[in-house]
C-alpha cells in the first residue's frame, strides 16, 4: 500500500481499559492495526492524535477543537506530516441535540458536504438511554458532497467495546479526502460517544 490513507474500509476501536483521556486503534480491512489516535484528559480545548503506532513517535494527524466549551465547535484537522491544513468538521450545535450532524468544511471553511446520523428515532432512543446501554443501539451516519453518498459510518453492537466501521466505497470520485474522513471518524468515537 503506498499510503495508510488508500483503504477504502477502516474500523476505529476505542481502547477499553483508559483512565484518562480516549485512545483508538485505527484497522485497515484486513484488521491490521495501521494507526493508534490519542486524545488527552483536562484538556480545555480537544486535542486528538493520530500516529502510525502506540509508540507515538511518527505523528499522522492533528484534530485540534478552536474554541473551548463550544456546542458548535469547529474542529481543525491537520497533516502532521506537511503542516497542511486538510480541512475541518463543525458540530451542528443545537441541531445535533436531537440528532447528530456535521459538516464537512474544505481548507478556506467553505462548506462542501455533511455527516449526518441516519435515524431521529433511534437517535432520540440512544439519548434516554444511560452510557451502559447507549451501545445496544448503533448508531449509523453518512457523508455526503453534493447529492454524493461519500462515507459511511455504522458502529457495531458492543456494549462493553466501542467500534466503528468506517466505508469510503461509494466514494467512486474521490470526492472526500480520506484523512478528512477518517479524522471524522475519531470525532464521531471520541466526541459522540462521550456527550451521552
Amino acid at each position: 500500500m503506498s499510503d495508510i490513507f488508500d483503504c477504502q474500509k477502516y474500523t476505529i476501536r476505542k481502547k477499553f481499559f483508559k483512565m484518562f483521556g480516549a485512545s483508538f486503534h485505527i484497522m485497515d480491512d484486513q484488521d491490521n492495526v495501521v494507526m493508534f489516535a490519542s486524545m488527552k484528559a483536562f484538556k480545555l480545548k480537544e486535542d486528538i492524535r493520530l500516529y502510525t503506532g502506540e509508540d507515538k513517535l511518527s505523528e499522522l494527524l492533528t484534530i485540534q477543537a478552536r474554541q473551548v466549551l463550544d456546542i458548535s465547535a469547529t474542529y481543525d484537522v491537520l497533516d502532521a506530516r506537511t503542516n497542511d491544513r486538510v480541512g475541518a468538521l463543525r458540530r451542528r450545535g443545537f441541531k445535533s441535540i436531537l440528532k447528530d450532524e456535521w459538516l464537512i468544511l474544505d481548507t478556506n471553511d467553505n462548506e462542501i458536504g455533511m455527516i449526518k446520523e441516519d435515524s431521529l428515532g433511534l437517535a432520540l432512543l440512544r439519548r434516554l438511554m444511560n452510557q451502559v446501554f447507549m451501545n445496544l443501539i448503533p448508531q449509523k451516519y453518512h457523508a455526503e458532497i453534493g447529492q454524493n453518498s461519500v462515507c459511511a459510518y455504522q458502529q457495531n453492537f458492543n456494549p462493553f467495546i466501542q467500534k466503528i466501521m468506517v466505508d469510503f466505497s461509494d466514494d467512486f470520485r474521490g470526492q472526500l479526502d480520506r484523512r478528512l474522513g477518517l479524522a471524522a471518524g475519531v470525532l464521531l468515537s471520541a466526541i459522540e460517544g462521550k456527550q451521552h
